[in-house]
């Protein structure tokens, strides 16, 4: 944890954390004493400096001193099949980590049906919260779920793909390579570990998508993110 994110604006000068599972980590990672720094953010709001002044079992009472920088977005809309359970979570945590804008998970062909039943869609905000608290970050990404996948394609992403705000689809089966891809707005499709099928690689071109190839290795899906992101960072 980077950052104590607190979900409601304070109402006083001093703030209070309170929440068990941030005080578990200040209490046992930090050793956090009176006087000591640490940085504190309002969700969807700033982020400061503050002035540890109390430190007790139930909670750390802090002031701020300095305002600081927000991070900036990467300005791209992922856009993920449905990964299993228990990969959603790392890669929710990571795409929100490496700041994209907007996250979309869509259905495909080779995404199983239950998939849409885990209760870890429910727990997505939870997440978002880890990853915000892992950048340092307070802005929360938009994030957007469609169960069908030709809707979405022919009546969502169309409309977003512009020549401005391009859509980029990762494909292992075309020559173009990941290097013609920019840190500027745009889409960016990744499949599920199967890959989209040509029918869905053929729609999405249809549409205005771009295929590009990460190379001749299979990588798993949040590999595959984390590689992507980094590289339109770098």
């Amino acid at each position: 944890m980077n950052l104590v994110l607190l979900a409601q604006p304070p109402e006083s000068d001093v703030w209070a954390i309170r929440e068990p599972r941030q005080l578990q980590h200040l209490q046992q990672h930090l050793d956090l004493k009176v006087g000591d720094q640490l940085k504190v953010g309002i969700r969807e709001g700033k982020r400061y400096l503050t002035e540890v002044l109390a430190v007790s079992a139930e909670q750390v009472l802090v002031k701020p001193v300095q305002e600081l920088a927000i991070p900036e977005k990467l300005p791209v809309t992922l856009i993920v099949a449905l990964p299993r359970p228990k990969v959603l979570r790392r890669l929710v945590m990571d795409s929100v980590t490496l700041g994209v804008e907007k996250l979309v998970l869509i259905h495909s062909y080779r995404v199983d049906k239950s998939y849409w039943q885990t209760p870890f869609l429910q727990q997505l905000d939870d997440y978002v919260t880890l990853g915000l608290e892992q950048a340092g970050d307070t802005i929360v990404p938009k994030i957007e779920l469609y169960r069908r996948f030709k809707p979405f394609v022919e009546d969502v992403l169309s409309e977003w793909t512009t020549a401005e705000c391009p859509s980029f689809v990762a494909h292992p089966y075309v020559e173009q390579g990941i290097s013609g891809l920019q840190a500027t707005h745009c889409q960016l499709l990744i499949g599920p570990e199967g890959g989209f099928i040509p029918y869905e690689i053929d729609l999405l071109e249809k549409n205005g998508c771009q295929s590009f190839s990460l190379g001749n290795r299979i990588l798993r899906t949040e590999t595959a993110v984390s590689y992507i992101l980094g590289r339109l960072t770098a």
